[in-house]
């Protein structure tokens, strides 16, 4: 299929009279997402780069290994498995040869319409995203070493997974991308980032892309790749053309149990006080008690399995356990849920945010889907009182009082923020890649 120029649309608020049966009104959602035209041969290079394992240290994980589309851009697991794992999604398993040092420790976020203008706030603490006060536009952890050329935030967050040890890089020293991690040499000459650079730069097929997006024979820079990657993103997973999206343009109705669901999310339920917009989220950080399980977010040489969210990132000890509201398009789609995957199905979470501190306390571990990995400690955490109640004193949600047949009618609007459209994928996935290297389909 070949990509098209990505047009900006309006929408329309009109009543629905299947909204009207659940007591509600159409939400005033403010101004339509705007989508920044895309040039077709840099998303068709963004593609082959998307699902090739040539970007990481091992040449055994691409951006798709946790960012699937079969699994609805995330990876269906809980806490993937990236270097020295083998399989995808929930039947991802650890190579014995060469066994993962731990759980990635976020979930895997998904990627829907992570290219629309505004939504420039990435990963779970939002560590990464677009501030005019630094010099390259845009607050990343390499902060002064960070590098200009990255034409949006998301181009340049496809790229730090590259530096993760446990995402893409590999175990220290067992490759020169990891042993340049190793070392501190990531954005500078000569460091990780160029040397993935000049891997691609030297595949014909790539070289020969390159010089279609750039310009023939410009040097192909780090940047480069973030770009075409972020255009991939950018067309593949735009997901605007929902039941919801339908209904609000006034093509098309919810079901009744939808649109009382609707006026639940933007009524008594609450759920748009964070969930705001055309894209269900206010791009904010909040402490919603998730369970915490996993390794935990802590630096090489700390032994906590905790994961104090936004705090690692400004310091402020108001922002402990503070995540960023995902958006909710395709969510049905992206389970399991919460930034540590709590939570199996999209009933379960809905039901923690009623009352946050009694999921804590009362979490069902078996709703957490974890490949095997021995010798893990997943659950130190939650096995600790104190830890635990440090997560519940931060919550930043009350409680709310909903009845079976509400729950059931928030999670069938959660359903109708489905684009089956995009969810089927515009370009899919390649049959081969430049570098010849497996591709997971």
């Amino acid at each position: 299929m070949m990509v098209g120029q990505i047009p900006c649309f309006a929408f329309v608020a009109v009543v629905l009279s299947s909204a009207a049966l659940a007591g509600s009104h159409l939400p005033d959602l403010g101004p339509a997402p705007v989508f920044s035209p895309v040039d077709p041969d840099a998303a068709e290079l963004g593609q082959l780069l998307f699902y090739d394992p040539i970007l990481s240290g091992n040449r055994t994980v691409s951006c798709a290994s946790c960012h699937h589309p079969r699994f609805g851009t995330g990876d269906g697991v809980s806490l993937s498995l990236g270097d020295g794992g083998q399989g995808l999604g929930p039947e991802r398993q650890a190579d014995p040869d060469n066994l993962p040092e731990q759980r990635i420790p976020r979930n895997a976020p998904a990627l829907w319409n992570l290219g629309a203008a505004g939504m420039d706030v990435m990963f779970h603490d939002g560590r990464l995203e677009a501030d005019p006060n630094y010099g390259a536009g845009i607050r990343t952890p390499l902060e002064g070493d960070m590098v200009a050329g990255f034409d949006s935030a998301l181009s340049a967050q496809a790229m730090f997974p590259v530096l993760s040890a446990d995402e893409m890089a590999g175990h220290y020293g067992e490759n020169e991308i990891s042993r340049a991690v190793r070392l501190g040499q990531l954005s500078h000459e000569g460091g990780a980032w160029d040397l993935i650079a000049g891997r691609v730069a030297a595949i014909p097929e790539y070289r020969q892309r390159f010089d279609t997006v750039l310009g023939e024979g410009a040097p192909i820079r780090f940047t480069d790749i973030g770009n075409v990657l972020a255009a991939f993103i950018r067309f593949e997973f735009r997901a605007m053309n929902s039941p919801f999206d339908r209904a609000m343009a006034g093509e098309a109705t919810l079901s009744a149990e939808a649109a009382m669901g609707q006026g639940l999310f933007y009524g008594k339920a609450m759920c748009s006080s964070c969930h705001s917009g055309w894209l269900q989220t206010d791009n904010g950080f909040h402490a919603i008690a998730i369970p915490q399980l996993g390794p935990g977010k802590a630096a090489r040489f700390e032994s906590h399995a905790r994961d104090v969210g936004r705090l690692r990132v400004t310091g402020v000890e108001e922002d402990a356990y503070r995540f960023r509201t995902p958006s909710l398009r395709n969510v049905s789609l992206t389970a399991p849920y919460g930034h540590s995957g709590a939570y199996a199905t999209l009933e379960s979470v809905v039901r923690h945010h009623l009352d946050p501190v009694a999921g804590l306390r009362a979490y069902d571990r078996t709703q957490a889907i974890l490949p095997v990995l021995d010798g893990a400690s997943d659950w130190r955490v939650m096995d600790d009182p104190a830890e635990v109640a440090a997560i519940a004193d931060a919550n930043d949600l009350a409680p709310i009082s909903l009845g079976d047949d509400e729950v059931a009618a928030l999670v069938a609007f959660l359903h109708a923020l489905t684009d089956e459209e995009a969810a089927e994928g515009r370009l899919g996935v390649p049959d081969q890649v430049p570098s010849g290297l497996p591709v997971e389909p």
